[in-house]
């Protein structure tokens, strides 16, 4: 008898900052490291990059998501959180492939705006 498997799991990495996201279909639940992810990323930056993947991808109310994340300071954390759900999106549905990697969702260094661009 097979066992099904709703869980998707997706890694990211970003300067010593390690994340393990797990995502389901569901209604939009965001945990991280136990806390809800507005208590665990406190700065809108923090939030915003999290959750950058799921807005590109119009999926923010369409998943529930599990991370465990742990070294690095908040900005590195935020952004292994990104990449790791990334690629779970990618494996989800590979036609969001394109639209993730034209953001520059998939990429392994994140490089912010300049102040003076």
């Amino acid at each position: 008898m097979a066992v099904i498997n709703p869980w998707t799991w997706g890694l990211g990495r970003r300067k010593s900052a390690v994340a393990r996201v797990r995502l389901k279909p569901g209604a939009g639940g965001f945990v991280v490291n136990g806390k809800p992810v507005d208590e665990y990323f406190v700065t809108v930056q923090t939030r915003q990059r999290a959750r950058q993947p799921l807005a590109a991808t119009d999926g923010l109310e369409q998943y529930d998501i599990f991370c465990n994340v742990n070294g690095g300071g908040p900005s590195g954390q935020s952004e292994a959180v990104s990449l790791g759900i990334a690629r779970a999106l990618k494996t989800i549905n590979p036609a969001t492939f394109e639209t993730l990697r034209d953001q520059s969702l998939l990429c392994l260094l994140y490089t912010s705006p300049s102040p003076r661009d």
